[in-house]
């Protein structure tokens, strides 16, 4: 049996959103989310991969990775105690 509880993992689809939509869209989604749950987003705004985790570390939230395929950039985000 596993000790560790079930965290679940949500996803957040911002493509063809421009600079602050993909953060704002971001942070509404995490606003509804406890402690510990995972989002994931996806993007086509570049600058998603530098301004999620700015946003995310100010807001005491963990980046879990980031990482790019073609044109869609992905940014994995554990939902801290803000």
């Amino acid at each position: 049996m596993c000790s560790r509880p079930y965290m679940a993992r949500h996803f957040l689809d911002v493509r063809r959103t421009l600079c602050p939509m993909p953060v704002i869209r971001t942070q509404d989604r995490v606003g509804g989310l406890v402690p510990g749950e995972i989002l994931e987003v996806v993007s086509t705004d570049p600058a998603a991969l530098v301004d999620i985790p700015t946003w995310a570390k100010i807001n005491g939230h963990r980046i879990v990775q980031t990482y790019r395929e073609g044109f869609d950039v992905f940014v994995v985000i554990q939902v801290g105690a803000s």
